[in-house]
């Protein structure tokens, strides 16, 4: 069931602050989908290549689908037609893959770069050592079908939300020191973090795209 009230409320305050609402649609039926879409909403999240390659057909053209979940590179190939952006690219290999199935495409696909920020085993991403390597391999500024628009992060799951705050912070500050570095592929404008439990926060630290699920589509089973 769609929270229309919830959804009018966070568009509201999100567009004063100019920041992206992705609605997290995944495991959520097309007309939950549509019916947000019909609210004016473009920007859906979805974590399952499967499922978000059932759902892109049946739904309007002019969605901005996002993949928000650990993409394997096997599975690439699948969403490199319509993905609006990538958001968990976490290795060399990944971005690779991403490259060439967008060539085959003659298109361009931005992306996301993961950092691990939470204190979790099951987390995945970049830690700083590796975030700089890929920055700067001379193999990623050979990239002509892939650009590397920002960083995303997840916070862990922790009711202090002062450890949730430096979890941010630490996405933000490296955001910051590689924001210089900006080639024809590598833009880093977009920060990614923030959920509907501590979205607030992440605004205050510095992001300008959130990913809300729960608080618009309700609990998942």
């Amino acid at each position: 069931m769609v929270n229309t009230a919830a959804y009018q409320q966070l568009t509201e305050e999100l567009s004063r602050k100019n920041i992206t609402l992705v609605a997290v649609s995944k495991i959520k039926p097309v007309p939950d989908i549509k019916k947000l879409y019909d609210l004016g909403q473009r920007d859906f999240g979805e974590n399952y290549v499967q499922e978000v390659v059932e759902k892109q057909p049946l739904l309007p053209a002019d969605i901005r689908w996002h993949f928000i979940g650990h993409l394997q590179s096997n599975k690439v190939k699948y969403i490199a037609p319509f993905v609006h952006l990538i958001h968990g690219v976490d290795s060399q290999k990944l971005l690779k893959e991403i490259d060439k199935q967008a060539a085959k495409l003659g298109r361009v696909i931005p992306v996301l770069l993961q950092v691990y920020i939470a204190k979790e085993e099951s987390k995945f991403g970049l830690d700083a050592a590796e975030l700089e390597a890929v920055l700067t391999a001379p193999e990623t500024a050979s990239f002509k079908n892939i650009r590397i628009e920002g960083l995303m992060g997840m916070a862990s799951f922790s009711s202090d939300p002062e450890v949730v705050r430096a979890e941010f912070r630490t996405l933000k500050v490296l955001a910051d020191r590689w924001a210089p570095h900006i080639t024809e592929n590598i833009q880093l404008k977009t920060l990614s973090f923030g959920m509907s439990g501590d979205y607030p926060l992440a605004i205050e630290e510095g992001s300008n795209m959130v990913r809300i699920g729960s608080l618009l589509f309700g609990a998942r089973n």
